[in-house]
């Protein structure tokens, strides 16, 4: 069990960085404020590997970590919560599809799609209500869409390409070893 702990801490860590890091290498600039980046794709990985706490941890940390990296300082509470809310709602839906589904993608998907409808929402709220941008906000979300798109489908991607390393899944948490 204590094992297990500390693989899990030092994975989320490890996700924490790489999400930082794939938010931060390609940035392509929203027409208010803003970019689009590949951080979601890490965002849904380490719900998926990690379960939806931790996995809302490495999200939450790298993505807000980024913000304050490249600069975008006023969205960085908003991305701590919303990037850990689209973990951890696309980790619970996971969770809970995962024996029901006929197979692991499908639950992974629709975690994934309610997730990012999570990270939509929430930039298009904060950019209109806290950021004061009131409807022009709108002007955002095709570029939130396409950095969902693009998350949802890496991340499918990227977790079918890991776990078929054989041996993989005993190494992560909550696996027997």
């Amino acid at each position: 069990m204590y094992r297990q702990s500390i693989k899990k801490v030092v994975l989320c860590a490890m996700l924490a960085a790489l999400c930082c890091l794939s938010t931060l290498v390609v940035q392509i600039p929203a027409p208010l404020v803003g970019y689009l980046n590949l951080g979601d794709c890490v965002v849904l990985t380490a719900a998926f590997l990690l379960g939806p706490w931790y996995g809302a941890l490495a999200a939450g940390i790298g993505s807000a970590l980024a913000d304050l990296l490249s600069g975008f300082v006023q969205y960085l509470p908003a991305t701590f919560v919303i990037k850990g809310l689209v973990a951890m709602v696309a980790g619970l839906l996971f969770a809970a599809l995962k024996s029901k589904a006929s197979r692991p993608w499908l639950a992974r998907l629709v975690g994934a799609l309610l997730g990012e409808c999570i990270m939509v929402a929430g930039y298009f709220a904060y950019e209109a209500w806290v950021l004061g941008y009131g409807l022009a906000a709108i002007s955002g979300m095709p570029f939130n869409l396409i950095q969902a798109a693009l998350g949802i489908v890496t991340s499918l991607l990227l977790c079918a390409l890991l776990l078929r390393i054989p041996g993989i899944e005993r190494h992560l948490p909550g696996k027997k070893e």
